[in-house]
């Protein structure tokens, strides 16, 4: 007898299949950040800021160190755009009380509104394509993306679930050298 389960399964590794995947991930990542992109232009801003300015918000008092981990870029392109980004009154800068050494971000006020604006219209084209594929084709597409992710980034990403509840990516506090 045929296993029809794996045969199903099967379709999905076909070399066309994983490339419609691929480009897939393209289109979307467009049209995910074209707007955003439109608005980050008109400040004389790139993607780098746009990434500082999410998840500085996302992680208010994240030190440079932890937010060196999620980003993956070298201290010195972190630098320039922490340092633009500072100057330019959206991210507000502290240092830590047991460790001077330790910088911790925040957004300011108007950071805080550059952030609602460049997630809005993300949030909502999340939201709409969450309503129209329903609840079990979510649980997939979390599912492919947690495979996409490395170990490393899949335990940051649930590390905030266990002390908050909520689900969201944050790197592990308090551990090392965090300057």
């Amino acid at each position: 007898m045929t296993d029809i389960k794996a045969g199903t399964h099967q379709l999905f590794l076909r070399e066309e299949e994983l490339r419609q995947g691929m480009e897939m991930l393209f289109y979307a990542y467009r049209e995910f950040t074209a707007e955003a992109d439109a608005v980050l232009t008109r400040l004389g801003f790139g993607r780098a800021h746009h990434r500082v300015i999410y998840f500085v918000g996302r992680h208010p008092g994240i030190s440079v160190t932890e937010l060196l981990g999620i980003l993956r870029i070298t201290k010195q392109s972190l630098s320039r755009v922490l340092s633009e980004l500072v100057r330019e009154g959206y991210i507000t800068q502290t240092t830590g009380i047991s460790d001077r050494r330790r910088r911790l971000l925040e957004l300011a006020p108007k950071g805080v509104e550059l952030e609602r604006q460049l997630s809005e219209t993300q949030r909502q084209r999340v939201a709409a394509a969450y309503r129209r594929a329903g609840v079990e084709a979510v649980e997939g597409f979390r599912t492919v993306m947690l495979g996409l992710m490395n170990d490393e980034d899949r335990v940051k990403f649930f590390a905030i679930k266990d002390r908050t509840g909520r689900t969201g990516s944050a790197p592990e506090r308090g551990r090392g050298d965090e300057r």
